[in-house]
């Protein structure tokens, strides 16, 4: 057992993910079956640790009745809510009355990632640094803040995104800070850590180390990654212990069923009581609890919200439905339409060729 205490940030409205965040907090969307949140949880609890508390917010309740104590997973939860938006220093500082051990690693709740948790803590300890932040490389840097860093390791700058930036290391948004810096924090004010806490630290001289990592890493803040991060824990991509079934080109929970002509790739998940149609394929998609699609349909990267339902002859391509929403036979959604919750399309109300 690793003795550090972990703060999962799961505050945040999700307003990107709209109007799937309309009914849920973003950290508890359905994701590979379960609450995106039991991924991370299980990633913490994987790396020995056992103390976690949740800086929360928006529907705020919601977590509380789906984790408890956190016992039943093997783990012990606290929460603590913030009676303003506080960013995410000033959320970290929140909970800083709960911390019991000397070292904290604190996780974005919105982040899927594959990273060594224990060796982070150990480059941490063994760096001596007072605050550690995973560094992640990845293909296109100009799209991210970069934090350039020394040949051991330590942090030399913050930089802002440029067209020719000088490292591929951007900021992965998962931290350990010693409890001494999380008390320093200013409380009861908005205080980032990105444009405040870090560059202020790093000007007064304090030692911050860059854990470089290559490992998986996904921001599922968009509907587009949400249902890429959902595939990839579905088949094996991105790693969690907390897969409810077999894995593989889909899932399907127990009560899911489907036609003997169904085709079921990509990673999809089929949630509770969900019912597919014969000739219908589904592909890279989350399919959430009491859905029924019809006949000869075609369901590609999209979401479809609990109770959705949709015609047959209905092609639905990067497309989120939120709870309740329903579309006709012989409709054609394609890449970023958003149906939002209990609206309904008639049957082919929405086309975008002349014939499907």
């Amino acid at each position: 057992m690793l003795d550090v205490d972990a703060v999962v940030l799961v505050g945040g409205r999700g307003t990107r993910l709209r109007p799937l965040t309309l009914s849920a907090p973003k950290p508890m969307l359905p994701t590979a079956g379960v609450p995106f949140l039991s991924h991370l949880l299980s990633r913490l609890k994987s790396a020995g640790i056992q103390h976690v508390v949740l800086g929360t917010s928006y529907r705020a309740e919601v977590f509380e009745a789906y984790f408890g104590d956190g016992s039943e997973f093997g783990m012990e939860l606290e929460y603590v809510f913030e009676q303003q938006p506080l960013d995410t220093a000033g959320a970290i500082r929140n909970v800083a009355d709960r911390l019991r051990a000397d070292n904290v690693v604190v996780c974005n709740g919105d982040i899927l990632s594959g990273t060594d948790i224990g060796a982070l803590v150990d480059s941490h300890r063994n760096s001596r640094a007072e605050v550690t932040l995973q560094l992640q490389r990845v293909a296109e840097p100009g799209r991210f803040g970069c934090v350039p860093t020394d040949a051991d390791g330590r942090v030399l700058q913050f930089l802002e995104k440029t067209p020719d930036p000088p490292t591929d290391q951007v900021n992965a948004g998962c931290y350990v800070f010693t409890r001494e810096r999380v008390a320093e924090i200013p409380a009861d004010r908005p205080v980032s850590v990105e444009r405040e806490t870090f560059p202020e630290l790093l000007a007064a001289g304090a030692h911050l180390h860059g854990f470089v990592d290559g490992s998986y890493w996904l921001d599922v803040g968009t509907p587009e990654s949400y249902v890429r991060g959902s595939a990839d824990v579905v088949r094996g991509i991105a790693p969690s212990d907390a897969l409810p079934g077999p894995g593989g080109e889909y899932l399907a929970l127990p009560s899911a069923s489907c036609a003997a002509t169904t085709e079921l790739t990509g990673g999809t998940t089929l949630g509770q009581r969900v019912h597919v149609g014969a000739g219908t394929g589904v592909h890279g998609s989350v399919v959430l609890d009491d859905v029924s699609v019809g006949t000869g349909s075609e369901v590609t990267d999209s979401v479809l919200g609990a109770g959705a339902r949709v015609g047959s002859g209905t092609v639905l391509r990067g497309v989120v439905l939120a709870d309740g929403a329903s579309v006709g036979d012989g409709c054609e959604l394609l890449h970023g339409a958003r149906v939002w919750p209990d609206v309904c399309v008639p049957d082919g109300g929405i086309r975008f060729s002349s014939d499907l």
